[in-house]
């Protein structure tokens, strides 16, 4: 069995030559013509200047250059550095120069937002170009892949090639992948699922059909349309499809099996009866990867919210002072990268800290219990409360800021600030809106705050911090005005 990204594309290439791998909205690859593709664009970045060991950064939509220079930049024996689109200039700039990247390749719609690096197209020309000969081991980092991670600034995981193939071999097995599967996936290719979920379509020669983006009311037609038989999907997501109206072809489709993190047990039971498909549980964290399945027949913990158990090669138990999820073996991160005590923290005794809380059951399902991370999970995405804190803080009005969750019936959670003002600054809706449209400058959309809640001054730690926990129960007399709600687009 291959051992590397680049050695299971050429075996797919091998076994499967002709069959379609990649299906986008404009255009088809088949295994063959992407190990070749993949190939030339290997042999571009080399004659770039691209090194093993170099960090690419690949900002892109969900087009096929985005899946192809991931292919093309692990052949060179470069890291990738995947970028989400909807960054702007502060979060863009931290990402760009923590991974040190040399190179972002991107597409002309996005290269005036990058700062500081050398600009490559996806439309690069890539023939002539033949790829370096450089072979890759299990252990070598393929992806420096950011995330909030429990505090502080996105670090990030590095990631490996054993890391991608452990994970798509434990889901392989979850599914029983079969030859006849496609699999169908809208989140955007920054994101941890969709590369895992190409590693899954090479080990099984199946089609892999990539969507521009999440649509609520056309995500089933989408499944109807390509025959879709496997699906992930998180966060908001599943709540989003369930409240557009019923349709009469809500069963009409192959989808056999929907994985799902965070499925809500109160409705668990009405998206089975709805889409006429098995939902199943998979939890993890880019840090750790699979960490715990739900067996494909396990109908009897449907709205139970049991998450399921440990797949081979990984251990999970409840920390029994606080009931913190602790994680060890393998798939796992080899670490944060320039985070050596980020990373001794994390990984602490021997296992990785999750930052999640859980309850374990009478069968020994563990349920998710909340988290103790400092971060805010709006929907599916990671909000580190630091990284929003600190651009609040460049606000010539603000003088301090905290960022907490807080409840939301769609999102599961919104990010909420808490400001406190500098002298001679009043707190108007203007200024509330005018802290919000700095931070919609700087960051991407999602970690904006929903709301801005002034304070005329913060709880304290005794060593000086703010006491987050008490936040949201301040008195009137510590409040400076009602909260406000900032949001400029649609939810």
């Amino acid at each position: 069995m291959p051992e590397t990204i680049p050695d299971l594309m050429r075996h797919a290439a091998s076994a499967y030559g002709g069959r379609e791998f990649l299906r986008f909205p404009d255009a088809s690859l088949t295994f063959a013509e992407a190990d070749a593709r993949s190939d030339r664009l290997a042999g571009a970045l080399a004659d770039k200047g691209v090194r093993p060991g170099d960090r690419v950064a690949i900002m892109m939509d969900n087009v096929p250059g985005w899946p192809l220079t991931w292919l093309a930049t692990l052949k060179a024996g470069a890291v990738t550095v995947p970028v989400n689109v909807r960054y702007r200039a502060a979060d863009l700039a931290h990402v760009l120069r923590d991974s040190g990247a040399v190179a972002t390749v991107t597409t002309a719609g996005h290269a005036s937002r990058v700062p500081g690096t050398a600009h490559l197209f996806d439309a690069l020309d890539d023939g002539g170009h033949r790829a370096p000969a450089f072979h890759a081991k299990p252990d070598d980092v393929t992806n420096f892949q950011y995330t909030s991670g429990t505090t502080g600034f996105p670090k990030a995981c590095m990631l490996t090639h054993d890391y991608w193939l452990r994970t798509a071999r434990v889901v392989a097995d979850q599914v029983r992948l079969r030859d006849d599967d496609v699999i169908m996936i809208a989140q955007a290719y920054s994101y941890l699922d969709p590369q895992w979920v190409t590693v899954l379509a090479l080990l099984g020669g199946v089609p892999l059909v990539v969507l521009p983006r999440f649509s609520a009311s056309g995500f089933w037609a989408s499944a109807r349309r390509h025959g879709a038989t496997l699906t992930y999907v998180l966060g908001t997501m599943p709540l989003l499809m369930h409240k557009q109206p019923p349709h009469p072809h809500d069963r009409d489709h192959r989808m056999r099996v929907v994985l799902c993190s965070g499925i809500q047990p109160d409705l668990h039971a009405a998206f089975e009866e709805r889409w006429g498909a098995p939902w199943r549980e998979l939890y993890g964290s880019t840090e750790s990867g699979a960490d715990l399945v739900m067996p494909l027949d396990a109908d009897d913990t449907v709205g139970t919210g049991a998450m399921g158990l440990a797949p081979p090669g990984k251990e999970v138990r409840l920390d029994p002072e606080t009931g913190e999820i602790l994680v060890r073996g393998v798939p796992m991160m080899k670490g944060y990268w320039n985070h050596p005590e980020a990373t001794a923290h994390a990984f602490r005794g021997g296992w990785y800290h999750t930052g999640d809380l859980g309850v374990r059951d009478e069968r020994g399902h563990l349920r998710h219990a909340g988290r103790i991370k400092d971060m805010v999970r709006r929907g599916g995405e990671n909000i580190s409360c630091a990284e929003v804190e600190r651009v609040l803080a460049g606000h010539p009005a603000v003088l301090s800021a905290a960022l907490v969750p807080i409840p939301d019936d769609l999102f599961g959670e919104l990010p909420k600030a808490f400001v406190q003002l500098r002298p001679g600054h009043e707190p108007t809706a203007g200024t509330a809106m005018s802290v919000a449209d700095h931070a919609r400058e700087r960051l991407a959309g999602f970690k904006v705050p929903a709301y801005v809640e002034f304070v005329a001054e913060f709880p304290l730690t005794p060593s000086a911090r703010i006491e987050k926990r008490h936040l949201l129960g301040l008195r009137r007399d510590q409040r400076a005005a009602p909260a406000i709600h900032v949001e400029r687009e649609s939810r």
